[in-house]
């Protein structure tokens, strides 16, 4: 089977622009010291040590079930709580996704995927809109999963729709568990994620809007 030229150009087009993907963000202030580097096109490798071992937990389902690779490191002032690690490993991985992403030429832009853990069930829907929106459905019956407050789950979403730019829609529609609760929602952000970043090889190097730009 022949390979028009149009067909060339456009794996030309993917293959260089998923070498490219990548981006690393140090972030650092009174509170915290952060370190994010992201592969938009990896195999889902992760490493993160961010001191809160539950993040961590998680920082490892948005790596392996969005086939990004991820390196998460951070120290924070983790003696008065992990209120501003949490937040700030959002907004520095936010940063870094949004860099990887640069002017967001060829992706596909919205990802949607209803993810089940066991009893739980929530469904993530998402835009790399460029409008920072974030609708939160959860209800986590706990106040805490080990030593992790459950209230950081919405700030650490917060903190990343804000730096990422994207549209974020988060639904629970069922479960009774804390951990399957919160575990199922990143997995369902990342896989909604992996398929709103992917390349849509009919798109090339246009920006996915009918306003041409995002």
């Amino acid at each position: 089977m022949q390979i028009s030229d149009r067909q060339v150009n456009s794996l030309n087009y993917d293959q260089s622009t998923r070498a490219s993907r990548i981006a690393t963000v140090h972030r650092t202030t009174g509170e915290t010291d952060v370190q994010v580097t992201i592969n938009l096109d990896g195999r889902g490798t992760c490493k993160a040590a961010t001191g809160v071992p539950f993040l961590d937990h998680m920082l490892h389902q948005i790596a392996s079930h969005g086939l990004i690779d991820l390196d998460v490191q951070a120290k924070g002032d983790w003696e008065i709580d992990d209120h501003h690690t949490n937040e700030d490993v959002g907004i520095t991985l936010g940063q870094a996704l949004n860099q990887a992403l640069d002017d967001k030429k060829g992706i596909v832009r919205f990802g949607n995927f209803l993810a089940p853990l066991d009893e739980a069930l929530v469904q993530v829907a998402l835009d790399f809109s460029g409008r920072p929106h974030l609708s939160y459905g959860l209800q986590i019956p706990t106040q805490r999963v080990g030593t992790y407050d459950t209230q950081l789950t919405r700030e650490f979403f917060v903190a990343l729709v804000n730096h990422s730019q994207m549209t974020l829609h988060i639904r629970q529609l069922d479960g009774i568990n804390s951990h399957h609760i919160i575990e199922a929602t990143f997995k369902a952000f990342a896989r909604a994620m992996r398929i709103a970043v992917e390349i849509d090889p009919r798109r090339a190097s246009t920006i996915p809007s009918s306003k041409g730009v995002l």
